[in-house]
């Protein structure tokens, strides 16, 4: 039963993944410039590269709050929405 929960959750992100990158080459041809073709074969890799450079920018960090419940309330976001 988890693995066919994982393997829903998988698939939606594949889809979101090719709705962003469709999205993107439809701006692109709207805006008379080329899409995100950089990354990868025809930009594939163009929104992994986009969630490594999210989860790598620097953060603020509270000087004297719990480090642990800091970053664990947006995974928990995350992943109650993720699941409804």
């Amino acid at each position: 039963m988890i693995v066919a929960y994982l393997l829903v959750v998988v698939r939606v992100l594949v889809c979101v993944a090719f709705i962003v990158l469709i999205e993107r080459k439809v701006l692109g041809y709207i805006q008379l410039r080329k899409g995100p073709n950089k990354v990868g074969v025809i930009g594939v890799l163009q929104t992994c590269s986009d969630a490594a450079k999210l989860f790598t920018k620097e953060q603020l960090v509270p000087r004297y709050g719990n480090m642990f419940m800091y970053y664990l309330g947006p995974v928990r976001l995350f992943l109650v929405c993720l699941f409804m």
